[in-house]
């Protein structure tokens, strides 16, 4: 599939899928262009901070009010808020990789929460799922009233359709959905597994730099947005709704996907971690984790984020007298873990691609034992940690594992006897 998409993280985007559909000097002229309704989406409050103020206005052969009824609808794997979990374990977890069901499953249909915290209703925290499907959505629809979606494939392409345009998504991109904006996920390579971080907090945004300078990290012009691209409005489909922890569908006479024209600074984005400009010590000591950071949704608490989508990217190690992957650590945030592809430097055994881990706050974690001693003996020569993707979604809050996480084939009920065989070996 070739597609064409607009540069730019928070950008004011134009795009008009027939000439002339986007009015001019205006945002809801009387008629509008080839009589479209005009419809403004809002991100945020209308009176947020010009800085941080996100809204598009589309133009679409039908507003989006026009819908039937809608019924329950279920979906019990997918959980929200910490009310969801089963219990919080003062001790590191881990998984292996999830498996996809040989039972028909799309996207919707095939999310796991594995973790949650937070609440829906006062918009705070976040929840990690996994999705395992093996079909496309096809005729169907689906809209997240609760949060924010950031997808990070792990097995397979995805190619997102959404009310603003079509993103296609691979192993190494990730997807940021906006809260409330229709999308569609077909699976062109057939079974796919990856992540998800569904934030009901404040919007994901670019880290503050710093330090750093202008430049660095992940930059705003690498992120993508869609052009306009409309289906035919004659077929209607299912919509499915996640509103307030629980779900909803409805019958469609038409398709939601009909927007012809829009602007705005609220849009769908992929992002190619590729294009990560990692910062790193070149004298000694491992910095903080925090500069692999991708973005962020802060809380009421400066400094101290809602969740934090961290990356670990293929990296040069050249720092001499170090100590070279992360040390040991007891952190008053809480990490989720998972891993796309490669081998992750403090687990090189049995974290795998496609499972996760969970270390909540305060609860000891750091390299396993043979991790340990390769790092410790090693000659310090300049080395490229390369073919290796793992990431985080970093959270001030408890992390709750559900009922799935916890009673799930997956669960590695061994994972701390990789620390076992680190002995004392004090020699005063």
């Amino acid at each position: 599939m070739s597609l064409t998409y607009q540069s730019g993280f928070g950008n004011e985007f134009a795009s008009e899928a027939v000439p002339g559909a986007l009015p001019q000097g205006r945002n809801s002229p009387q008629r509008a262009p080839f009589d479209l309704y005009a419809e403004l989406v809002s991100g945020t409050a209308f009176t947020a901070p010009r800085a941080e103020n996100r809204r598009t206005w589309v133009y679409r052969r039908q507003p989006s009010v026009v819908s039937g009824a809608f019924a329950p609808y279920e979906q019990k794997w997918w959980l929200s808020g910490a009310a969801a979990g089963a219990g919080v374990l003062p001790e590191p977890l881990r998984w292996g990789p999830f498996e996809i069901p040989s039972e028909p499953a799309d996207f919707t249909d095939g999310i796991r929460t594995v973790a949650a915290n937070g609440d829906v209703m006062a918009q705070s925290g976040v929840a990690a799922h996994v999705y395992l499907c093996n079909r496309s959505m096809d005729r169907r629809a689906m809209v997240n009233a609760d949060g924010e979606m950031l997808l990070v494939p792990q097995q397979g392409r995805l190619v997102i359709r959404t009310e603003l345009g079509v993103l296609e998504v691979k192993p190494g991109e990730v997807a940021l959905l906006p809260r409330g904006m229709a999308f569609r996920v077909d699976v062109p390579d057939g079974p796919s597994r990856g992540y998800i971080c569904e934030n009901y907090g404040a919007m994901f945004r670019l880290p503050e730099l710093g330090p750093i300078g202008s430049n660095g990290l992940a930059n705003a012009r690498d992120f993508q947005a869609p052009v306009a691209a409309y289906e035919d409005g004659s077929s209607g489909c299912e919509l499915v709704k996640k509103f307030a922890g629980r779900f909803w569908r409805t019958q469609l006479k038409a398709t939601p996907f009909n927007v012809v024209a829009w602007h705005g600074n609220l849009a769908p984005l992929k992002y190619d971690t590729a294009n990560f400009m990692t910062i790193g010590s070149i004298s000694f000591d491992h910095p903080d984790p925090s500069i692999f950071t991708v973005l962020t949704s802060p809380s009421d608490t400066p400094g101290t984020a809602n969740c934090d989508f961290v990356i670990f990217p293929p990296r040069w190690l050249v720092a001499e007298d170090t100590f070279r992957p992360p040390w040991y650590h007891r952190n008053v945030m809480s990490e989720f873990m998972g891993l796309v592809y490669g081998q992750y430097d403090a687990k090189p055994q049995g974290f795998r691609p496609g499972g996760a881990s969970l270390h909540n706050a305060f609860v000891p974690h750091g390299p396993d034992e043979e991790a340990f001693e390769k790092a410790s003996s090693s000659n310090l020569q300049p080395h490229k940690l390369d073919n290796t993707l793992a990431f985080m979604f970093e959270s001030r809050w408890l992390f709750h594992p559900t009922a799935y996480a916890l009673q799930g084939g997956a669960l590695d009920k061994d994972y701390a006897q990789c620390w076992a065989g680190l002995q004392d070996k004090f020699k005063p």
